[in-house]
């Protein structure tokens, strides 16, 4: 079998065709299916982007009442999963760490089959299932670890204000649900990141959903993909005041540390994403975003004088920490939050490559002692 020598991290390698969208880095524009995934932010719900993914189209008034109706119906736990999760709560690391052992007795409790085994209509219906009950495995993973008691979803909220719902108790500020609504439009996907990735490569062996989405949430997890949102957020609280921020990122640079929230491996231009939501952001005001407006502007320029040619910008986790703050969400709640999002994405990834029943199998370049060895007697 002939070989080829891929780029480090597989940069720039096409695995796949896909008709879910793309991610243009040198244009600063990313699009779901048709759509430009910001203008779906700004002019369409949740469950509109949820549904042009599965189908490829949105929905006009009629589908968009009756796909609202029929996911949020399927936002209550099954009584076996509702029962273990306050031993998952207690034994995880977090809502994030918690979900993946939740989502995968959901798979089993609710009898999802392997994709390979079931046709198109079973396999949609069992990641409708999944993405409904993430974020009340997600809110109730967090009451429980708060000592609180979950709180039951409602049918008649939409996805983004009942999570908020879940979360605190209360019925959310339209304002604040929109804002979080729109922060979850514009990262239901991007591109073949690692847990997208992931997700494929595991419908590509034919198991069941609850195991695609698992390990797509373990690939987010790590600090270096979805967890920067409260991190963005630590480093305002390590500047502090305004007048510490030349100093403190000057350091930070010069000693050649990750600035978190700015840069992106894809976005050679603005993120897109990060721009909606500094207007979202400015729409509520305050010190916070003052603050941040100030960071943004003077590490910018900090990087143009001390790293001339070398373009660094705020990616989506900057501005999406200072907004899901202002909308009440709890700091450990950030990367949880993404999930909610980026279940749907997962999903269709995996309906997709299950369609195409080859398997993903790369080859690596094995560079130890020469083989075979001779394999030293003991004694």
């Amino acid at each position: 079998m002939s070989t080829i020598t891929a780029p480090r991290g597989l940069a720039g390698v096409v695995v796949t065709d896909t008709e879910l969208g793309d991610v243009r880095g040198r244009e600063g524009f990313y699009h779901y299916r048709q759509y430009s995934a910001v203008d779906l932010a700004r002019l369409r719900t949740f469950e509109d982007v949820w549904y042009l993914m599965l189908h490829g189209e949105l929905p006009d008034a009629a589908r968009r009442e009756a796909f609202t109706a029929r996911t949020a119906a399927l936002r209550r736990l099954p009584a076996g999963v509702r029962e273990v999760l306050p031993a998952i709560a207690r034994a995880g690391s977090g809502p994030l760490a918690g979900l993946r052992t939740a989502l995968s007795l959901l798979g089993a409790e609710s009898d999802f089959r392997p994709v390979y085994d079931i046709g198109t209509d079973r396999r949609v219906a069992d990641t409708l299932a999944a993405c409904a009950v993430v974020p009340t495995l997600l809110a109730a993973l967090y009451r429980i670890g708060q000592g609180l008691e979950p709180v039951e979803p409602r049918d008649d909220l939409p996805a983004a204000a009942n999570y908020l719902y879940m979360i605190t108790g209360s019925e959310p500020d339209p304002d604040r649900a929109r804002a979080v609504e729109q922060y979850l439009v514009s990262t239901v996907d991007h591109g073949f990141n690692a847990s997208t990735f992931t997700a494929r490569v595991i419908a590509s062996t034919g198991a069941d959903v609850a195991a695609c989405l698992t390990g797509a949430i373990g690939a987010l997890s790590g600090p270096l993909h979805g967890g920067a949102p409260s991190r963005a957020l630590d480093t305002l609280d390590a500047i502090g005041t305004p007048d510490r921020i030349d100093p403190w990122i000057r350091e930070r640079v010069l000693a050649g540390d990750r600035i978190m929230g700015f840069g992106h491996p894809v976005y050679r231009t603005e993120d897109p994403r990060s721009r909606m939501l500094r207007e979202i952001a400015l729409s509520f005001g305050g010190p916070l975003v003052d603050f941040a407006v100030q960071v943004e502007e003077r590490v910018e320029a900090l990087l143009a004088e001390l790293k001339p040619g070398r373009e660094l910008h705020t990616n989506v986790e900057f501005y999406a920490g200072v907004v899901m703050e202002q909308c009440g969400l709890p700091r450990e709640m950030f990367t949880p939050t993404f999930c909610v999002a980026r279940v749907i994405g997962w999903s269709a990834n995996i309906l997709e490559q299950a369609a195409d029943s080859k398997i993903i199998r790369p080859a690596a370049r094995y560079v130890g002692p020469p083989p075979p060895q001779p394999v030293p007697a003991i004694g």
